[in-house]
């Protein structure tokens, strides 16, 4: 059986997480999943992720899950697989907009993590080190990707905080 390895990469915007997680993937022999949890609503984020896709190149089978992420995950990583979900905080954003649990939905992610195989590597954003925001709908998600973030941290195998495309090991593996 191959090794189950779970990594969570936190940063903040255009730190360099997701180009680190996807180095990750370079030396891996088996099948590359990227589960993209964003959505094209306007022009910015639809060249946002054309560049994504560019960058990973053909060997990158892309599954997009803006809301249903525990389940593709469940789907997608498997003994072997190498899987990046990128990112967490985008897809707890389709979350809340949907008005759908956030708190359960982690619970479900989280249980999915305890399950599955293969590497995972989770892409989120670091929300909690900037200044408060200032209207509630922002502050409320703000402290939900923080708890977020803390629980799959304390999951996970490995974490590591990327700040100006530097790695630096905050749960080294043991």
């Amino acid at each position: 059986m191959s090794e189950k390895r779970h990594i969570l990469i936190l940063g903040g915007a255009r730190s360099g997480k997701s180009a680190y997680g996807e180095s990750l993937a370079a030396a891996h022999k088996g099948p590359l999943t990227y589960i993209a949890t964003a959505e094209a609503r306007d022009g910015e984020m639809k060249a946002r992720i054309a560049t994504h896709v560019e960058r990973r190149g053909a060997r990158w089978n892309t599954i997009e899950a803006p809301i249903e992420l525990a389940a593709t995950l469940i789907d997608a990583a498997k003994p072997g697989a190498f899987v990046l979900v990128d990112c967490v905080t985008l897809w707890l954003t389709n979350v809340m907009l949907a008005d759908e649990d956030t708190q359960a939905a982690t619970d479900a992610l989280i249980e999915a993590l305890e399950r599955v195989e293969g590497t995972v590597v989770l892409i989120s954003n670091e929300v909690g080190s900037g200044i408060v925001p200032e209207n509630a709908l922002a502050r409320r998600f703000r402290d939900i990707a923080g708890l977020a973030n803390q629980r799959l941290a304390a999951q996970c195998d490995e974490v590591v905080l990327v700040t100006a495309g530097l790695p630096l090991a905050l749960k080294p593996r043991g």
